[in-house]
């Protein structure tokens, strides 16, 4: 059969006009190991197969042929929009479609309206193979039995990573997995029930060693949930393999960034490490602060993160504001004082949102907290898609605002691009903080629109009311020519309760 393999990294369907150089640069290397996995897995099993992202640059619809028998797409909730219109298209031409990726697994119910099989949890070789014979019926929901902990290496995915990179300007990078899993049960993650599980080190070894036979000077992303919680194991692994070691980048728990592991991780060529702190009030398990919480618990994160930067030169802090133990000012003023004392840090501030599957989804709609005529492709910053417990909307904003412009002004970016090191570092940060820049205008609006507009504002309330114009001119805009095919009663989600048990922070 003719296949097609499709993950979607932006969300938006820029005007035919505009120029694409920056989608290019910047979102290129933004893709993800599962579609590329399953790309091979299918060529493997003896069909034609036709890999793709999208970014910015093009028509999506132009990345596959026009022959396809099954397509695979993957993407976040927040591209959900895209997706669907795609899976339309596809669709009326004949074209069997399968859904996987994040937002498969967030919302199966939502996306079943609009793809023929929904994959909504793990996805092996096997479950590829049976969703290309037929084996799933149209409005099935898939996934594999078990824990998969075996995936195609780097020699195999060859002409999907190439396929990924595209021309040779900008950043190469390479995504491995070191591990699957997470050992932590916070509330919001969608891996808060994935139980950890290392990947084999002989693999993880020779993958490496194919990185820099293959793609000598790229970047190595680890796409692990949490990198290295068996941090000797990996280490291990990674040292085995070389030298010469690839630059890599990680997002792990604060936890694991003890004194006795940083020279390591500057030995195997770490360049980038994302920390997650959270809340200073919250999830206080995954940065090891002994319980401190509050400023407490700045004063200590401040003094880890200088101590790591003394051994990896690029560093982003991972934060959720608004959580329910956060309330009054202080949350957001020991955030802009954390912008100001660790100006090397890329401050990650996101909006606390209820994916599906998740405890935090499952409470707020029992407590009926979830605005539930918000289109799923708005679960993403900077978009409030609940009611928060100590903050009203407007406040929120105000609060928000004011640690965005102390991540955003001038004197923050230019001392944040000065520390970075090497010259890739000190380009995602740019293109981080002049993103955000543009993010913090509509911060302002949002606010400025609950001070004005009383419709507005009692819809974030949740007091009721058809979802704001102001949202539907949005999705509108995201979708471009695209958003014919999702008429008004296509956006209201179906939101589908997993009835799960409660998760430890």
């Amino acid at each position: 059969m003719n296949v097609g393999v499709l993950e979607l990294v932006s969300f938006t369907v820029p005007p035919e006009w505009r120029a694409q150089w920056a989608a290019g640069l910047l979102r290129r290397h933004l893709t993800s190991v599962m579609p590329q996995v399953v790309s091979v897995w299918a060529r493997q099993l003896g069909h034609r197969t036709h890999y793709a992202t999208y970014y910015g640059q093009a028509d999506p619809l132009a990345l596959l042929p026009d022959d396809l028998d099954v397509v695979f797409v993957s993407c976040a909730t927040q591209a959900s929009a895209l997706a669907y219109a795609l899976a339309k298209r596809f669709r009326a031409a004949g074209v069997r479609t399968v859904l996987g990726g994040p937002h498969a697994k967030c919302f199966p119910a939502d996306a079943g309206r609009f793809f023929d099989v929904v994959v909504s949890g793990a996805c092996d070789r096997e479950l590829v193979r049976d969703l290309l014979t037929g084996q799933y019926a149209r409005g099935d929901r898939a996934a594999s039995a078990g824990r998969v902990t075996e995936f195609p290496s780097v020699e195999e995915r060859l002409p999907e990573l190439r396929a990924a990179m595209g021309s040779a300007y900008g950043p190469r990078v390479v995504g491995l997995l070191a591990s699957v899993g997470c050992p932590y049960t916070c509330n919001f993650c969608t891996e808060w029930n994935a139980d950890y599980a290392p990947l084999a080190p002989d693999r993880l070894a020779a993958d490496l060693r194919a990185v820099v036979k293959h793609f000598p000077g790229a970047l190595v992303g680890y796409h692990d949930p949490n990198f290295a919680v068996r941090f000797d194991q990996t280490l291990d692994a990674i040292e085995s393999a070389g030298p010469p070691h690839p630059r890599y980048a990680m997002n792990c728990s604060l936890s694991v960034l003890k004194d006795d592991r940083l020279a390591r991780l500057k030995r195997t060529n770490c360049v980038f490490v994302a920390p997650g702190i959270e809340s200073w009030y919250d999830y206080g398990n995954k940065a090891a602060a002994g319980g401190a919480t509050g400023r407490a618990k700045l004063e200590y994160v401040v003094e880890r993160l200088h101590r790591v930067r003394r051994f990896v030169p690029g560093m982003q802090a991972n934060f959720i504001f608004g959580t329910d133990e956060d309330a009054g000012p202080e949350p957001a003023e020991l955030t802009a004082e954390f912008v100001r004392r660790v100006p090397f840090a890329w401050p990650n501030v996101n909006i606390p949102t209820p994916y599906g599957g998740t405890p935090l989804f499952d409470r707020y709609l029992t407590e009926g907290r979830i605005l539930r005529s918000m289109p799923l492709a708005f679960y993403c910053a900077p978009y409030l898609t609940t009611t928060l417990k100590h903050y009203d909307p407007v406040g929120y904003y105000d609060h928000l605002v004011r640690v965005m412009e102390a991540a955003t002004n001038v004197g923050a970016i230019v001392r944040r691009v000065g520390a970075a090191n090497p010259l890739v570092i000190r380009a995602a940060h740019l293109s981080q903080s002049l993103s955000y820049r543009a993010q913090v205008n509509e911060l302002r609006d949002l606010r400025d629109r609950l001070r004005t507009d009383r419709a507005f504002r009692a819809f974030h309330e949740n007091r009721g009311g058809p979802l704001p114009e102001f949202y539907q001119h949005r999705f509108e805009q995201r979708l471009g020519r695209y958003a014919e095919l999702l008429p008004r009663t296509d956006r209201v989600p179906l939101l589908e309760q997993a009835k799960l048990l409660p998760a430890a922070p």
